[in-house]
């Protein structure tokens, strides 16, 4: 039997204030403890797992769990494994020597075996150094699984002397045993610790108890093959991520080995307006390790609206695991992300047509947002976003220049897309296009006006209007114009009556020839100022022009015969009251009818009537 000799000494450290270092600064949140001392136990049950394999363990290996206990008469937290334990001379390796890393030893050790560093989470080193964050004295009760090896019993106080004494134990692996300082008693409720427990270990790939309760799944279904699952496993997945959240669209299985080792799944959510509470619902593992759900970095920003898991040994975490590094890896990793998803959308595009046109009111926001911010997934996705038109047809953008080439052609040989923001409001211009057979697409999410943008400046010789920012000869130029029948003074005279009648500084008033079944007045918005408006609103961003009114057109139809009444009247009190009444009308359809002008409105309307 290996002789243990009590013994005493000092830490091989480099300063005497290497705790209050680690305490203050090397961890950003105190209750990390937990997180490094259980990874740090699943860690050594994994070597023991691996010894096995390789016929270097023959003795029985049981059943694997780690155990986490609190005792809050006593003070204390003890986390416990029956995995590869240690000898006296390994605790003054590996604990004594600070940072020098046993997991590290271990897969060089073992590299030849062909399975690298695959399952070895931690370094036992500064990672175990994170329970005097919490506690004020640390014991570790532990036993080799070598043949012969003696238990043996290391404390410290947080200072850096430490004690080791032989000990009776009579399984293997090791006990950490934290008396909790006086200013960490939070940690010693046991709701805190399982809430830790779940956030960071839910996933761990060995069994953790708490409480007489096994509180994780060691197999979580990125860690399968994807053959092996079925739409329901994926369903059940995804519901013990967002307990509350419903059914996801569809999902991606992701895993790669090469040129870096990457697997997990994102879920495609049903997608609302709201941008930011879709967000920081992706989860970063390392090795089955909770890290972060801010995933900014790994994931393209317009990704980040999609729900899951990515777990990633080789994404480059500072030392306390909680910062992301920039590296080469995670531009890889941020790039194969994306081409991944697009081949998915592409390839349930060409499949099944239908059932993505179904879905694609839910995740035409964020395919969109692809388009705007991502040159690579624009050059796939304009294969499979689509426009649907107010008939609720949809097309790819090729199949809409095709569409629409016929009558949307305008005299420069550039094709007109027009659309709408809001179906009802946009109702009389809507159809005033239709009769021209004119086709309009929706447009109504919060970020069309950026996608308009993009889409002008990515596809060749369109150009894209809201269907009431000018009149529609205005909006598709054609070279035959129509003639208006009034004489240029009559329609000088019934400009000047409008300008009478107008109470706004800021809106245009232009004659126009236009059909007899037009409209007689018609309001328009410069598609400019107004699509920067838009864009500004939907950044929060202060509009740059200011809290001024948005300028607008009032177009009069010179060969509508109310215009025409107007302009044939010698009575200026029936020409103002008529003005007036065409010029409210305007008003009322594009929204900007309010207060007391709606109240004259309707009272004057109803005197006509009378």
């Amino acid at each position: 039997m290996e002789s243990v000799i009590q013994e005493k000494g000092n830490l091989s450290i480099h300063t005497e204030n290497i705790f209050p270092i680690i305490k203050k600064f090397l961890y950003s949140d105190h209750e990390i403890f937990l997180r490094e001392l259980v990874s740090n136990a699943v860690d050594a049950s994994q070597k023991i797992k691996k010894l096995a394999s390789y016929g270097e363990y023959n003795g029985e290996l049981g059943d694997l769990k780690v155990v986490v206990k609190l005792d809050k008469d006593a003070k204390t937290i003890t986390i416990s494994d029956n995995g590869i334990g240690m000898t006296a001379e390994e605790i003054k390796k590996y604990i004594n020597q600070i940072a020098f890393s046993g997991a590290t030893e271990f897969v060089e050790q073992y590299k030849d075996k062909g399975e690298g560093d695959k399952g070895i989470i931690g370094h036992f080193g500064l990672g175990f150094y994170s329970a005097y964050m919490v506690a004020e004295n640390v014991e570790i009760i532990t036993k080799s699984y070598k043949e012969g090896a003696e238990a043996v019993r290391w404390e410290c106080d947080g200072s850096t002397e430490f004690e080791i004494s032989p000990v009776e134990k009579a399984e293997r692996g090791s006990d950490i045993i934290l008396h909790i300082a006086a200013d960490s008693e939070e940690f010693l409720d046991e709701h805190r610790l399982r809430g830790i427990l779940e956030k960071y270990g839910k996933f761990l790939p060995i069994e953790i108890e708490f409480e007489d309760k096994v509180i994780n799944n060691p197999s979580p279904i990125w860690t399968k093959n994807p053959s092996d699952l079925n739409d329901e496993d994926y369903l059940a997945f995804y519901k013990e991520l967002y307990p509350f959240g419903e059914d996801p669209l569809f999902w991606i299985h992701l895993n790669v080995d090469y040129p870096f080792n990457l697997t997990g799944v994102l879920y495609f959510p049903k997608l609302r307006n709201d941008f930011q509470g879709q967000r920081e619902k992706i989860q970063l593992y390392s090795r089955q390790v909770f890290i972060t759900d801010e995933v900014k970095d790994i994931v393209p920003d317009f990704l980040q609206l999609l729900h899951g898991v990515i777990d990633s040994p080789d994404i480059p975490l500072n030392v306390s695991r909680s910062y992301l590094q920039a590296d080469g890896n995670v531009k890889k990793i941020n790039g194969y992300i994306t081409r991944k998803v697009a081949d998915k959308l592409l390839e349930i595009f060409k499949n099944d047509r239908e059932g993505f046109e179904k879905k694609f009111d839910d995740i035409g926001l964020f395919v969109k947002y692809g388009i705007i911010s991502d040159d690579k997934f624009y050059e796939k996705a304009k294969d499979f976003c689509l426009l649907k038109n107010t008939e609720g047809k949809f097309f790819t953008f090729e199949e809409y220049r095709e569409h629409i080439k016929e009558n949307q052609t305008d005299k420069n040989d550039s094709q007109v897309w027009l659309y709408t923001t809001d179906e009802k409001k946009q109702d009389a211009f809507i159809q005033s296009a239709k009769k021209r057979s004119y086709d309009v697409v929706v447009l109504n999410t919060v970020i069309d006006s950026h996608f308009i943008n993009a889409l002008e400046q990515k596809i060749e010789k369109i150009s894209i209007k809201r269907v009431d920012a000018d009149t529609l000869d205005k909006l598709v130029e054609k070279e035959v114009k129509l003639e208006s029948i009034l004489s240029s003074d009559d329609q000088e005279k019934v400009k000047k009556v409008f300008e009478g009648v107008s109470e706004s500084k800021t809106a245009h008033i232009a004659v126009e020839a236009m059909p007899v079944d037009e409209l007689p007045v018609v309001i328009t918005f410069p598609e400019f100022m107004r699509r920067m408006t838009d864009m500004q609103a939907s950044s929060g961003q202060r509009s740059m022009f200011g809290d001024m009114p948005l300028m607008y057109t009032v177009s009069l139809n010179s060969n509508h015969p109310l215009i025409n009444k107007i302009a044939g009247s010698d009575n200026e009190e029936e020409q103002k009251t008529l003005a007036k009444q065409l010029y409210d009308l305007a008003l009322l359809s594009q929204g900007l009818l309010s207060g007391n002008d709606l109240t004259r409105f309707i009272q004057r309307t109803v005197s006509t009537l009378e």
